[in-house]
């Protein structure tokens, strides 16, 4: 949902091969997956479902191992269960949830340009800029901190990127992040590679 021709438009400016697909043959051959997406929890759950992804990726992803980038709503997914509008699961593949920002002292969404604070991450090693754009009116609260490899401060701590393994999340869009989410992106092919 969203943000997909946005992504392959900057997978493209990097020379980076990539197809849009949800068909079962392509992803299982492809070397990485991304899951870019914009929008609620539940719809994307059920887009997920409807095109029977949710069992494909699982396998790919967590039993094969296959490098996987999660990309805002994407990233959120990835949790137990979200609450955007209502309570619903997710792929589990991180323990969490997802849950409205609460704060006080901002405007919600969080829309616009932020700094993230690195925990630890090898895809930001190479970045000269921590600046990334931002959208989005929930966040993953995370069980595990370990698994949290940035935050970003929006009144309160928020997690801005998550990595386990072969799976790495950012809540921010690198596709619209400029040279940050340009580098970022090349970082995680080029890790993976």
């Amino acid at each position: 949902m969203g943000n997909v021709a946005s992504v392959q438009k900057a997978l493209n400016f990097l020379n980076i091969e990539n197809v849009i697909s949800n068909n079962s043959d392509i992803i299982n051959k492809s070397g990485y997956i991304i899951l870019p997406g914009v929008g609620s929890f539940s719809q994307g759950m059920n887009n997920l479902k409807k095109y029977g992804l949710v069992d494909l990726l699982t396998d790919q992803v967590i039993n094969k191992k296959k490098p996987f980038l999660g990309i805002c709503l994407g990233m959120q997914l990835l949790a137990q269960k979200g609450s955007e509008p209502h309570e619903t699961n997710g792929m589990g593949w991180i323990k969490g949830e997802v849950i409205k920002i609460n704060t006080k002292e901002k405007r919600i969404p969080h829309l616009g340009w932020n700094s993230v604070n690195v925990i630890n991450s090898r895809y930001f090693s190479d970045l000269t800029s921590l600046d990334f754009y931002f959208i989005h009116s929930y966040h993953l609260k995370v069980k595990d901190p370990a698994l949290v490899s940035s935050t970003v401060n929006y009144g309160i701590d928020i997690v801005s990127s998550v990595q386990k393994e072969n799976i790495f999340g950012t809540q921010f869009h690198p596709e619209k992040s400029q040279s940050a989410g340009l580098q970022l992106l090349k970082s995680f092919f080029e890790i993976n590679a």
